[in-house]
C-alpha cells in the first residue's frame, strides 16, 4: 500500500492470475460492445443486461455453493446490491441503452474517461490528485467534449445522457467497492453482485415497460451466450478480482485497449461509420488516459 492509499502493483510483481485478468478485461471486454449491439437486434436493452447477469450470477453462485463456499452475510448482500445497482444497473444498462443509437466504438471511447473520473471521485475520500493527474483529467475531458460534438453522438441526446450517467455510475461503484463496501469473499462476491445488479436491471426494464420476450434468431442467441460466458463470467469477474488485488488505476487499464479493439471491430465487422472528427476526439481522450497512467507510474 502506497502513501496515496492504493495497493501497489508494480509491473514486475504481477502474478500470472493478475496478468490473465488484465488480458480478459483488455481484449474480451473490447469485443463485447459490438456483441451487445448484435444482441440488441432481439432484446430490449435493460432486459438483455438483466438476463445476462442474472443467469451468469446464478450459475456462479450455485458453483460456489457446490464447492462448499459460505452463504453471504446480509451486509454482503446489501453491499452487492449497492455496487451492482451502480456498476451493472446504471453502468451496463446505460451502455446498452446508448448502443441503440450510438456506434459501439464511440460508446467505448466515451467510457475510456472512467480512470479520469476515478481521480475526481477519490477526492471525496481525501485522495488528492497530482498535477500530472489534473492535466490528464483536463485533456481527457476535453477529448470527451470534442467527441460529444461528433455526428455519431450529437445526433442522440438520449444516448449521450445514458452513457454519461452510466460512466459516472460505473466509476462510483468501482470506488465504493474498494472503500469499505466489501462483498463476500472471492467468486461468491462476484456472483452476488451480478445477481443483485441483474435484479436492479430487471426492475429498470419493468419500469420502462420493455418487452420480456425471448428472441428466436440464432445470431442473437450466440451474442447473448457470448456476453454471459465471456463478458460476465470471465471478464467481469476478472475486473472485480483486479479491484480486490490491485489498484483502481491498474484495474481500469482496460480503458487503454478497449477503445482500439472496439473501434476496429465496429468499423471492420459492424459496418459502423466513424468521422475524422470522432477519430481525432478519440485520440485526445486516449492521450488523457495515457497521461494519467504515466503520471501514476512516476
Amino acid at each position: 500500500m502506497n502513501s496515496r492509499g492504493e495497493v501497489s502493483a508494480a509491473p514486475g510483481a504481477l502474478s500470472p492470475l493478475v496478468l490473465a485478468c488484465l488480458a480478459a478485461t483488455w481484449l474480451v471486454w473490447g469485443s463485447t460492445y459490438l456483441v451487445i449491439r448484435f444482441a440488441l437486434a432481439g432484446f430490449a436493452p435493460y432486459f438483455l443486461m438483466a438476463t445476462r447477469f442474472i443467469f451468469a450470477g446464478g450459475v456462479l453462485l450455485v458453483w460456489q455453493m457446490v464447492r462448499g463456499a459460505s452463504w453471504p452475510a446480509l451486509a454482503e448482500w446489501r453491499n452487492a446490491f449497492l455496487i451492482g445497482a451502480l456498476m451493472l444497473g446504471g453502468g451496463m444498462g446505460g451502455v446498452a441503452f446508448a448502443e441503440q443509437t450510438i456506434a459501439s466504438g464511440l460508446v467505448v471511447v466515451f467510457i475510456a474517461v472512467i480512470p479520469l473520473l476515478l481521480v475526481v471521485i477519490n477526492l471525496a475520500f481525501g485522495v488528492h490528485p497530482r498535477r500530472s493527474e489534473v492535466l490528464a483529467v483536463l485533456v481527457g475531458l476535453g477529448g470527451v467534449l470534442m467527441l460529444t460534438q461528433g455526428v455519431g453522438i450529437r445526433g442522440s441526446p438520449a444516448g449521450l445522457a445514458a452513457i454519461t450517467l452510466g460512466t459516472m455510475c460505473w466509476a462510483l461503484g468501482s470506488v465504493l467497492a474498494q472503500r469499505g463496501f466489501a462483498l463476500a469473499p472471492g467468486a461468491t462476491g462476484f456472483a452476488t453482485e451480478m445477481l443483485c445488479g441483474g435484479l436492479a436491471l430487471l426492475l429498470m426494464s419493468g419500469l420502462r415497460g420493455e418487452s420480456w420476450h425471448w428472441p428466436v434468431q440464432t445470431g442473437v442467441w450466440l451474442a447473448w451466450w457470448y456476453l454471459v460466458v465471456f463478458g460476465s463470467l470471465i471478464a467481469f469477474s476478472a475486473y472485480m478480482l483486479l479491484l480486490a488485488r490491485t489498484s483502481a488505476t491498474l484495474a481500469a487499464s482496460y480503458s487503454l485497449v478497449n477503445p482500439v479493439v472496439a473501434l476496429l471491430l465496429g468499423v471492420c465487422l459492424g459496418g459502423e461509420a466513424v468521422s475524422m472528427w470522432e477519430w481525432i476526439a478519440s485520440g485526445v481522450v486516449m492521450i488523457g488516459v495515457v497521461l494519467l497512467f504515466l503520471g501514476r507510474r512516476g
